[in-house]
């Protein structure tokens, strides 16, 4: 998330993703590739937006192997026109939170995650009345291990804890979202967000986490947290870059776009749901309809990021390309929130997303003192105003 009207005393403690702006990258504004700050530990920044095959096939069905995994565990997602349904095709809509700190933790050295990700800790989630699904943010260079990263933070290790924790997610009966969250090029630490995925390591991070997860096809991918390539302008160089990647403007490397790394994640044999976010922090998908790749599977759905400091954060927008493509896809707002610890900007935000059937994920379940907090402790009491008119929301549908 981005924004140029935060303070710098708030950009400090936040670390989401949004459109035009937003609390995860602030940090990096000026920088034109942008993620090149270290972040503190003690308070993570808020990162926190070929033509279309046309559309999803309304006819689609769930593969003959839909249900419920092996393991026993909660039944896998499928894209059937602009409904997410499972394998009994009940229709699902997906409400939940962001778990931050698993994409800024291990590059900066101190913990594989902020905060308990244990049984109790997984158990208080969902203990929200509701809550079917959590967003996990990840790093390539700590997946990857790669770039210095320490080692027990990294490759393996971090490999085995970002599944374990998918593992207790699915155990309590929720959905995680498996998401890139910061990225870097070449041999640059990432130790922040980045305007597009990069050539160099995303579309390998994406064929190992695809093929790490192929047989748990109930973890839903969002391949990138928030695009915002062309400096951040909605034009159709920044659409062109988002689908194709390559040399794109304000880019000083190559980008990998969402049809490498869509078709990255199938041949690695995944048929699990991918969210793919638009452009400004993935709070703007004015040509979202046009750019989206071609999906053998037939399984994409569109993420979106709102917040009150957005520039898409009103009805007017809503019912443009939102409403557009929520008439032929599934969407996830994967985040939302408002940074004045209210209520009032996110309650008619979830009645629109109510109203067109889909889903939404507030930003965010952690306790680092700040607006978007969620919650005050890992217990699971909530914030008031801002915590208390999520969960109540969620919990009277």
């Amino acid at each position: 998330m981005k924004t140029n009207t935060l303070s710098l005393s708030l950009v400090a403690l936040l670390a989401v993703g949004c459109s035009s702006a937003s609390p995860d990258s602030q940090n990096d504004a000026g920088d034109s590739d942008a993620g090149t700050a270290t972040d503190s530990p003690t308070h993570p920044p808020h990162d926190g937006a070929v033509a279309q095959d046309a559309g999803q096939d309304d006819s689609s069905s769930p593969p003959s192997d839909a249900g419920t995994t092996s393991d026993g565990s909660i039944p896998y997602l499928h894209a059937v026109g602009a409904s997410l349904v499972d394998g009994s095709g009940n229709t699902i809509q997906l409400h939940g939170v962001n778990r931050s700190g698993s994409e800024f933790a291990c590059v900066q050295g101190w913990g594989l995650f902020d905060g308990p990700t244990d049984d109790n800790s997984v158990a208080a989630i969902a203990a929200w009345k509701g809550v079917n699904a959590v967003r996990v943010p990840m790093n390539e260079d700590c997946w990857l291990g790669i770039n210095g990263v320490a080692s027990q933070y990294a490759g393996a290790n971090y490999q085995q804890a970002i599944s374990d924790f998918a593992d207790r997610i699915l155990a309590h009966g929720m959905y995680p979202i498996l998401e890139l969250h910061w990225t870097a090029p070449g041999t640059t630490l990432a130790t922040g967000q980045r305007p597009m995925l990069d050539a160099d390591h995303s579309i390998t991070f994406w064929s190992q986490v695809a093929a790490a997860f192929a047989n748990r096809p109930n973890v839903v991918l969002e391949p990138h947290n928030e695009p915002y390539p062309d400096n951040n302008q909605d034009t159709n160089a920044a659409w062109t870059c988002w689908q194709n990647g390559g040399t794109c403007s304000g880019l000083s490397y190559q980008a990998a776009g969402m049809t490498q790394i869509v078709n990255a994640i199938r041949q690695a044999g995944a048929k699990n749901f991918i969210l793919l976010g638009g452009i400004q922090y993935s709070n703007a998908l004015s040509q979202w309809l046009s750019h989206v790749p071609s999906d053998p599977e037939h399984n994409l759905g569109a993420a979106w990021h709102v917040y009150n400091f957005n520039l898409c954060n009103n009805a007017n927008c809503y019912n443009g390309a939102a409403a557009s493509i929520a008439a032929q896809y599934p969407i996830v707002a994967t985040e939302i929130g408002e940074d004045d610890c209210g209520g009032g900007f996110i309650t008619p935000l979830m009645s629109f997303l109510d109203g067109k059937q889909q889903s939404y994920l507030a930003w965010t379940w952690d306790t680092w003192g700040n607006c978007l907090d969620l919650i005050s402790n890992y217990s699971g009491n909530a914030t008031t105003p801002y915590g208390t008119t999520f969960k109540n929301h969620i919990a009277g549908l």
